[in-house]
């Protein structure tokens, strides 16, 4: 994700959660300054992120958010933050709290996992942004952004290897 980090700050309440959460889905593919600059009213179209009202969302307020100029009108965007919503209060609900559930994993790396396990349209920068914004703890963005994150890759050969049917044995 390019551009300016989130605030830092702890949310006082899932809302918070949520709304730290869906600003790199938003930002995703877009210029951070244009979805800054559109922030309140996303805000404001998401019910104040508030996660039991947007989990609640149906197709009607859908239509309503591809219909609303001030918001970014992304089928995909909107309905991966009303899904996030849902994800959220589930997690918080087996957890016993959504700020247990970030420190479950045993580190930043099992965290990041997770993250982009149960959340839509989160990839390790959405995640290391959001993380970064709740105040969780975070490796120095210069160390991490070197990192090589990609998954390690076969070889074709490797691969091929992989592919061939089982030698059976002459007996």
């Amino acid at each position: 994700m390019d551009g300016k980090p989130p605030p830092r700050r702890k949310p006082q309440d899932l809302a918070g959660y949520l709304e730290a959460l869906s600003r790199p889905v938003f930002r995703a593919g877009m210029n951070w300054r244009v979805i800054d600059a559109k922030w309140d009213d996303i805000r404001d179209a998401f019910a104040g992120f508030d996660p039991q009202t947007v989990a609640e969302f149906g197709p009607r307020e859908i239509e309503r958010l591809l219909a609303d100029p001030r918001v970014v009108r992304s089928k995909a965007k909107i309905e991966a933050t009303i899904d996030n919503a849902q994800a959220l209060l589930e997690l918080d609900s087996e957890h016993g709290g959504f700020a247990r559930y970030l420190r479950s994993h045993g580190g930043f790396e099992g965290t990041v996992g997770d993250l982009k396990r149960q959340f839509r349209f989160i990839g390790d920068s959405g995640a290391y942004h959001f993380l970064y914004g709740v105040g969780q703890p975070v490796p120095p963005h210069e160390e991490w952004f070197a990192a090589d994150r990609r998954p390690a890759r076969q070889s074709r050969r490797e691969a091929r290897e992989l592919c061939k049917p089982a030698a059976t044995s002459g007996a």
